[in-house]
């Protein structure tokens, strides 16, 4: 490399491996680092900042574009911390706060109001449900779909560049039968936010992206501003944000993007895995730097996640690899059943923390949020304390307490909790009517006669619902089998208070399976009374001054970027990882290679899968009974194979 004359201030030959070091300090030219797990992204990013505005570059001609505030903000504290406060003075923050800031300033060019309001998810929801009334009576089926997942359709037709048919279609084909009126509202809403001077999220990078493209003037003085622009986590961009970056480099093409196409596993929000794979043809000169060295993880991790990568369809070819080359080779464990598979990795917790691990150094990890369910209650059992990321908590979801209110008025038919939370669930059925069948169930003191008896007039669910208790009262049954015939009597309701009912319907499944464990009915609902799982917040730990002590469980979406010395990757079947729907969808199987890859790479110095073995598949009716195809056939000198645990 030739020595530039500069007297830098900072050893960066010293503080960088060689990959890192030439990724800083090109600075001419577009530049894709492709930046493996735990190769210092971050590092890199932050010295390359300090060594433009070492080198002399103006920090104001320097965009530093990251996913969140919070990214941005610790890289340039990096940098300051490393150089001095001109490294404050770098334009860094998310697309999404570059694209307000900029529309302001051109407002008049898009015939926007500079002081146009900004809607918020929330906002964007509410506003839909006002318009949906205009649309009365087509919006009031109980088939139709709910604000939220209207909102989520209308964001992913912006995301994924798609058209409102082609999301339905895709993503939401049991409302295809709406998909006139849903178009209908789409139309009206994007007219309501022009009328009100309104812009939401996905606005915003639209409306850059139409000012850059339509406006060459704007356009070149923007790119002629800045000379270096720096991008985190470009295989997290949607194709909306690769045309905003090709438009902004339009005069100068010093642009560096930093990602990891292997860490690809954000589709479903819209990111798009081909800006990555396809960003040297876009920038014909792009230079090419990967970062191979892993500070994080063992040898024996990174030569497993090596193997599972390698079989990805379409890549930018790497070899992850240590210094740390001692350690223990991955395992792979087929359990007998989803409780053997729990009791395993309990007992594996006990044995790590008898060997003077901290329990906040494990993490287990799943595809699905309901797939720790088991796992859950078996850890409350044995008093171990955990968070949860990436789901919500099994008890404290809606449907989940649905189907249990059932369950506690078979156990104590005076709950009152419990009775109007089932009746509420009714057409035509409301609080003063609710009030009244428990105050007769109450009177006749003899089971479920005050129900039984009860009368709504034109109220076909009352009518099911009395059937499904005089079902269960007069025929004996386990709690497993209570369990299905109460879930089967609730699916219909489920179909009409949720749109993502398939998703949830998946989460009462796993709730039947788990039931089919107990004996008596008492103690399961005390098991779910008394040990419930641990509160948790989506994407983030929850904390209450005893975190330290605490086992994480995550999905693995949210555990990316995370590490811990111990991880545990469950269900580790095929047909549930990777998901049963997604092995005839190419693109799918990809992306779930890619989220096997993120959860192994998690690891520093042990690694297990599990999966239990004979498991009915209620969607398809298979027996699934063979471990991921994303593991199998791996060489035992790479992964140990524990077949069976009892």
């Amino acid at each position: 490399m030739k020595k530039s004359n500069i007297n830098f201030q900072k050893r960066y030959d010293g503080a960088l491996n060689a990959d890192q070091l030439a990724a800083v300090t090109h600075t001419e030219g577009p530049l894709l680092v492709i930046a493996g797990a735990g190769s210092g992204k971050t590092r890199t990013l932050t010295y390359r900042a300090a060594y433009l505005v070492e080198k002399g570059v103006r920090p104001s001609a320097i965009l530093l574009l990251t996913f969140t505030r919070k990214a941005s903000q610790e890289m340039l504290r990096r940098a300051t911390q490393l150089l001095d406060e001109r490294c404050g003075k770098i334009a860094g923050g998310t697309f999404h706060s570059f694209a307000n800031a900029t529309l302001r300033r051109y407002a008049s060019h898009m015939g926007l109001d500079p002081a146009f309001g900004i809607l918020d998810r929330n906002d964007s929801e509410n506003l839909i449900g006002l318009l949906r009334k205009e649309l009365q009576p087509a919006t009031r089926q109980r088939s139709f779909p709910r604000n939220k997942t209207l909102a989520d359709i209308f964001s992913r037709v912006v995301n994924k560049g798609l058209s409102l048919q082609e999301v339905i279609e895709n993503d939401y084909p049991h409302f295809e039968s709406h998909l006139e009126t849903i178009g209908r509202l789409h139309q009206l809403f994007e007219i309501r936010k022009q009328e009100h001077r309104f812009l939401d999220y996905d606005d915003l990078l639209v409306y850059l992206r139409r000012l850059l493209a339509e406006y060459p003037d704007v356009q070149d003085r923007i790119s002629n501003r800045f000379h270096y622009i720096m991008v985190d986590e470009y295989q997290d961009t949607n194709t909306i944000q690769a045309e905003i970056l090709y438009l902004l480099t339009r005069t100068n093409q010093n642009i560096m993007v930093v990602g990891d196409d292997a860490q690809s596993i954000y589709a479903f929000r819209g990111a798009n895995f081909r800006n990555i794979i396809d960003f040297p043809k876009r920038f014909p000169a792009t230079r090419i730097v990967s970062l191979e060295e892993n500070y994080r993880s063992n040898q024996p991790v990174l030569t497993l996640t090596n193997a599972i990568i390698e079989r990805a369809r379409e890549k930018f070819t790497k070899n992850l690899f240590s210094q740390k080359k001692d350690g223990a080779k991955p395992v792979i464990v087929n359990a007998e059943d989803e409780y053997s598979q729990s009791r395993f990795i309990v007992d594996q917790i006990k044995d790590l923390q008898n060997r003077g691990m901290p329990v906040n150094e494990i993490a287990v990890l799943f595809r699905a949020s309901f797939h720790s369910f088991d796992l859950e209650i078996e850890l409350s059992r044995e008093g171990f304390a955990f968070v949860k990321m990436g789901g919500f908590k099994f008890v404290e979801s809606a449907h989940i307490k649905d189907v249990l209110a059932h369950m506690r008025v078979m156990a104590n038919v005076y709950d009152r909790i419990s009775w109007y939370r089932i009746l509420l669930l009714l057409e035509k059925v409301g609080p003063k009517t609710a009030q009244k069948i428990f105050e007769a169930i109450l009177a006749e003191k003899s089971g479920y006669t005050g129900l039984l008896s009860a009368e709504v007039a034109g109220s076909k669910a009352l009518e099911r619902l009395k059937m499904l208790f005089a079902t269960l009262d007069t025929k004996p049954e386990t709690v497993g089998e209570m369990g299905q015939t109460i879930v089967d009597y609730y699916l219909p309701i489920l179909k009409s208070r949720f749109d993502d009912h398939p998703r949830r319907a998946k989460d009462l499944e796993h709730l039947v399976d788990i039931m089919e464990r107990y004996q008596s009915l008492d103690a399961f609902l005390t098991d779910m009374a008394l040990e419930p799982p641990t509160v948790s917040f989506e994407n983030s730990l929850y904390t209450d001054g005893t975190g330290s002590d605490r086992l994480t469980l995550s999905t693995i979406h949210s555990a990316k970027g995370l590490e811990w010395r111990t991880v545990f990757v469950i269900w580790t079947l095929d047909g549930r990882f990777p998901s049963v729907h997604s092995l005839h969808k190419e693109d799918e199987l990809e992306e779930e290679l890619r989220l096997m890859y993120v959860a192994a790479t998690r690891a520093k110095e042990n690694l297990f899968f599990t999966y239990p073995g004979n498991v009915w598949d209620r969607s398809t009716g298979l027996i699934l009974n063979q471990p991921s195809r994303f593991l199998d056939n791996m060489p035992d000198d790479i992964l140990d194979k524990e077949y069976e645990y009892r």
